[in-house]
């Protein structure tokens, strides 16, 4: 029984090292996008998006939103979820075509994302969301590369801003 126990071990050693070392390899920066139509005006989508203190009705992995005091006269907030704390700042705004918000430093990943709507015609935009991100760990890089895919969190939020905006403003969504 020992032996077998030894074996694991040094199976689960050899993974994570394999793991770390394929981690190191790949680049801290990484860039991932997502576009897509709505059935909304751009500056409901514009709404929708900075509307911070919302964001609880209508995105699944924000329980909680702390406003924070503004940073260089713009909006800075945390996001509480199940995955933890995630402090925010809107780094640049040009309403309602353009708004980028920044990770905090802190974390063991950072970045931006980069809001573009554009509107197709007065009932319908598009959006397209810009990741710019750095993952610091060379295991949740390995982890946000191959296993999760560096877009998975914009796809949820792709999917939650669709919810959101056909069940309408007025909804109890």
């Amino acid at each position: 029984m020992k032996r077998w126990t030894l074996i694991a071990m040094a199976g689960l050693a050899l993974l994570v090292a394999t793991v770390f070392g394929i981690g190191l390899l790949l680049p801290v920066d990484h860039q991932a996008r997502v576009s897509f139509a709505v059935n909304a005006p751009a500056a409901r989508v514009w709404q929708l998006i900075t509307d911070v203190e919302d964001f609880p009705a209508w995105r699944p992995d924000v329980d909680e939103v702390e406003l924070l005091p503004d940073v260089n006269g713009l909006a800075s907030w945390n996001e509480r979820g199940s995955g933890g704390t995630l402090p925010l700042v809107v780094e640049q705004e040009d309403a309602p075509h353009e708004l980028v918000t920044r990770i905090k430093e802190g974390l063991p990943f950072g970045g931006t994302w980069t809001y573009h709507i554009e509107p197709m015609d007065s009932l319908h935009a598009r959006v397209t969301i810009v990741e710019d991100g750095e993952v610091y760990n060379p295991i949740f890089r390995f982890v946000s590369r191959f296993i999760m895919g560096h877009d998975a969190t914009l796809n949820r939020y792709r999917e939650a801003v669709e919810q959101a905006l056909r069940s309408g403003p007025d909804s109890d969504r």
